[in-house]
């Protein structure tokens, strides 16, 4: 029986996964992309965002856009006190309620500081502690060292972004960046894959989506596409506790095609392009109505006038937590559906509703 993460390169992924970048310091992370980009396009330029797009050069003068975020969910440390603990602002949407007792980089100029959030023992808590309501502002992070030495080795301003191993779990994978890791594996792959396009693809890994699709915004004021195709996560709530309708999709039942989100409602025609494709070469699929959550669909959807947008999404369970896992048959129909659009996107398609 074959391997469905033979079909991408698993060791990419892993690296992508546990390269920091949290949104407006993606700096580490845009490197790897690059480097990894660079054999596969014509050109390839970075913004002042911190975007960076490669464009492999087709005949038509048509422009598609293919965007994934590499920027993950963090933090930044807003104060250190006396003692060397330190106060935490989000960068992303995070759960306090999954924070507790977690493991975490701090990133300063002096190099990476492993350091602990910890979690007092139940023994001490009161029945009104146990039952409270945790904030980010309530985290702390310990950092092994006293005072003295934290005050000089750590700044206001140093990244924080969680420790965690990406590794095999029977079909799955998991670990603390898949959002959007993996759709950035998909992108890089597409690009290894695609082979005289007749139209100009332009590869896009964006900046800071975790805190408003603020990258995508900008670069489709810049790109001015003509057909836009988004790459990300989704919700698989499909664990118990949920009824059918609330599991937005399910893993193992293929690439997510997202119909809208609270950022985007994607175009119906691009939609039916890509489903016809998907049943024409066998690749399992699966509708997205994402109720919550916006994605670079929405930032480039509208950034430079009215543009036709779709997105291909991988769906993830334990979205925003250290534990976010994707199946690995679902990312391959993601990689194999993007490239099949890509190969047959001419620019001739009539998207105008």
């Amino acid at each position: 029986m074959a391997d469905a993460f033979d079909a991408f390169d698993y060791e990419l992924l892993v690296e992508l996964a546990e390269t920091p970048g949290v949104p407006g310091y993606e700096d580490r992370i845009r490197e790897l992309v690059r480097a990894e980009l660079d054999p596969s396009v014509d050109r390839l330029r970075s913004d002042a965002m911190g975007n960076l797009v490669g464009t492999i050069e087709g005949g038509a003068e048509y422009d598609v856009v293919v965007a994934a975020h590499v920027d993950e969910i963090g933090f930044m440390v807003r104060h250190v006190d006396e003692e060397g603990f330190l106060e935490l602002d989000a960068l992303g949407g995070w759960d306090p309620r999954i924070l507790r007792a977690q493991r975490v980089t701090v990133h300063t100029d002096d190099g990476d500081l492993p350091g602990v959030i910890g979690s007092v023992p139940p023994h001490t808590l009161s029945d009104e502690e146990r039952e409270a309501t945790p904030e980010i502002e309530d985290v702390r992070v310990d950092l092994g060292l006293d005072g003295g030495t934290i005050e000089e080795r750590v700044d206001v301003g140093d990244l924080v972004t969680v420790t965690q191993r990406t590794e095999r779990v029977g079909d799955f994978v998991t670990g603390a960046s898949l959002d959007n890791r993996v759709s950035v594996l998909a992108m890089l792959e597409a690009a290894r894959r695609l082979d005289r396009p007749d139209v100009n693809v332009h590869f896009a890994a964006t900046a800071q989506e975790e805190v408003g699709l603020r990258g995508a915004a900008a670069l489709g004021v810049d790109l001015d596409p003509d057909l836009v195709i988004a790459l990300d996560t989704t919700v698989a709530n499909d664990v118990p506790g949920f009824e059918a309708g609330e599991q937005i999709t399910r893993l193992g039942d293929g690439a997510a095609i997202k119909l809208k989100d609270s950022s985007a409602i994607t175009n119906h025609k691009l939609n039916r392009r890509i489903r016809r494709l998907a049943e024409a070469r066998d690749i399992a699929t699966q509708p997205e109505v994402l109720p919550a959550g916006g994605t670079d669909t929405g930032g480039l959807q509208r950034a430079g006038g009215a543009t036709p947008a779709g997105a291909i999404s991988v769906p993830t369970r334990y979205l925003h937590t250290p534990t976010e896992c994707v199946h690995g048959e679902d990312l391959g129909a993601v990689i194999e559906l993007l490239v099949a659009t890509l190969d047959t996107e001419t620019g001739d398609h009539d998207y105008t509703l």
